[in-house]
């Protein structure tokens, strides 16, 4: 660095009448600092956001679906995913059952989602998130020790898995007995009346969904299809593959080689709103945000050009030294860089250790404030989630550097272009 620097150091350092001058400077660098954190610490939560809803949505969901259009019910379903089995990118496949009925225990009722399973290939394309109590294994076969401990009268019952937000709203206990109601009537004397059948909870589980942990139920595939009446069909068949932004052509591939009835119906498609919602969010916060750093751009042009105003005696004695017109630029450009570099500096190593801290930062804040900042019930997600990109910071870094260059050129243009025998004519 050359003299230039110097006296752009200098310049920062204010003189008793030039106060005005460094706090619009200062006020400069602190929304510098602002809006370059809050950048990294809203994006974060954003990339966040979408990672997490991502996963928990294709944790209980798989990839892709595979359903027939006759009567909503597919017959030879393991011959389906023998031909499944090689389409390239599948890594694997299991039947399910989908219905909706009620629920009840107790004085309660509420309306369900039922998912029948094959336990044994299940596990393979999904995951329930954890499991509270019980196993998912225990909806094929209950264990004779815990056999022992359901009354005699109920050994002969079904297991069924239920949802955390569930089993807390109906007071719902590991091995209780709950009754499922199905929406079809079975035809009696009396006349058609609503089938219902026990079942004994052999697990609860928590997927951080609250839609999924309070509507959702689990049946064995063969205790679905006994109680919907079913035979031995079922709804259709999930698929999990290697590469799950390939889900589109591959699930394109496999309705090509099934052909008709069958459709085949990805991840993309299914959530395709939701996530398109969230990358438009994401670009609008970032539009909005970025405002923080052009208002302090702001500030670092208008503090130039007062203290270009102050000096302009010094700047004329430069000239007359031998000082050329660039020089004087790269002095004034040198002092909004270095303002800009400061709070750039400064914001990115706080919006980091915000952004990497996140969930400890949002239980602080709700321990000290008593104060949920996420209620399971009224957003998708009960936990702040939080991702650093860092490729985002980069680019708001260097986006960031280039606004507080593009904003020096005018006052150092202003700077270069005065005329020293002007300056210095009144001297």
């Amino acid at each position: 660095m050359g003299y230039e620097f110097f006296i752009s150091k200098r310049y920062l350092k204010a003189k008793r009448k030039q106060v005005f001058v460094s706090i619009i400077t200062f006020i400069s660098i602190l929304g510098i600092f602002l809006g370059v954190a809050a950048l990294i610490i809203v994006l974060a939560v954003m990339n966040g956001f979408e990672k997490d809803l991502r996963t928990k949505i294709l944790g209980i969901k798989s990839h892709i679906e595979v359903m027939a259009d006759v009567n909503g019910s597919m017959r030879n379903y393991q011959e389906v995913r023998k031909i499944i089995a090689g389409v390239e990118g599948v890594v694997a496949s299991t039947p399910f059952i989908y219905s909706q009925a009620m629920i009840r225990s107790g004085n309660s009722v509420s309306g369900v989602v039922i998912r029948g399973l094959d336990t044994k290939s299940a596990s393979q394309v999904i995951k329930l998130g954890k499991m509270r109590e019980g196993e998912i294994e225990y909806l094929d076969k209950i264990p004779p020790g815990i056999l022992e401990k359901i009354p005699r009268e109920n050994a002969h019952f079904g297991g069924i898995v239920i949802g955390k937000e569930m089993a807390r709203n109906f007071g719902i206990f590991l091995l209780d007995t709950i009754t499922i109601i199905s929406p079809v009537g079975i035809s009696t004397p009396m006349g058609m009346m609503p089938r219902m059948s026990k079942f004994i909870v052999v697990g609860i589980f928590e997927s951080g969904f609250y839609e999924y942990d309070s509507t959702l139920v689990f049946l064995s595939l063969k205790n679905a299809q006994d109680f919907l009446q079913m035979g031995d069909t079922v709804t259709g068949i999930d698929i999990v593959v290697d590469d799950i932004y390939k889900a589109d052509v591959i699930a394109h591939n496999i309705q090509s080689k099934l052909g008709f009835p069958f459709w085949a119906n990805n991840w993309m498609q299914t959530n395709r709103n939701l996530f398109a919602a969230l990358k438009l969010e994401r670009r609008v916060m970032f539009i909005i945000l970025s405002l923080i750093v052009l208002v302090a751009a702001f500030n670092i042009i208008s503090a130039l050009i007062m203290i270009v105003m102050e000096k302009n005696k010094d700047i004329a004695i430069l000239k007359s030294m031998g000082a050329t017109s660039f020089s004087i630029m790269k002095i004034f450009i040198y002092q909004g860089l270095v303002a800009g570099l400061i709070g750039t500096f400064l914001g990115c190593i706080a919006g980091l250790a915000v952004a990497l801290n996140l969930q400890k930062v949002s239980l602080f804040v709700e321990k000290v404030f008593n104060f949920q900042i996420l209620p399971g019930d009224v957003y998708y997600l009960s936990e702040l989630p939080s991702q650093v990109n860092y490729l985002d910071v980069v680019i708001i870094v260097v986006g960031t550097m280039l606004i507080c260059f593009f904003s020096t050129i005018y006052p150092s243009l202003r700077a270069s272009r005065l005329d020293p025998a002007e300056a210095l004519r009144y001297e």
